[in-house]
């Protein structure tokens, strides 16, 4: 067994200006407030003595590493990241940001905006331009048809709304 894991294949550099709004507030978040406050109480672990023994600095070391990785994460991130904030020059197809509306074969509609990898909230119904479905709708019009290839084999669907700005 090995230890090497192929590398995943990079999301999509695209995110909304709240997304990349969202990440920059994050980022600030661990480098500014929750780094110090770890670093603190790994001092003062530190402080008491014996260190192999000691679970508060195992723990904090283990916690600044994971902040750590996080923010050479968000920083990479960031540096590369294009933010879309005004809508496409055809309104009518589907592009990054937009508000969708489709419908199945069976009646059911799903309302769903296609943002950037990074910003994915299935309780806001944000979905990944990177998703299958999402690939498959990029440049389609209202009425359109798109088959998409599902667990459960192939769904179709029609495309009933396309909007952009916030719901």
């Amino acid at each position: 067994m090995t230890r090497y894991r192929k590398p995943e294949r990079p999301g999509s550099k695209y995110a909304t200006a709240e997304g990349a709004r969202r990440l920059r507030e994050e980022l600030d978040y661990l480098w500014r407030v929750q780094r110090p406050q770890v670093t603190r109480a790994v001092a003062e672990a530190a402080a008491q003595g014996d260190r192999s023994e000691n679970a508060e600095y195992t723990y904090g070391k283990k916690q600044l590493r994971e902040i750590d990785r996080r923010v050479r994460f968000l920083r990479k991130r960031l540096d590369g990241l294009v933010v879309v904030s005004r809508p496409p020059d055809d309104p009518r197809r589907i592009y990054f940001g937009a508000w969708v509306r489709i419908e199945d074969d069976e009646g059911h509609e799903t309302v769903f905006r296609i943002v950037g990898p990074d910003e994915i909230d299935p309780a806001r119904r944000y979905v990944s331009m990177d998703a299958p479905l999402s690939r498959a709708l990029m440049g389609r019009g209202l009425d359109d048809e798109v088959t998409v290839e599902v667990p459960g084999g192939r769904k179709t669907y029609v495309v009933t709304e396309i909007r952009y700005g916030e719901e």
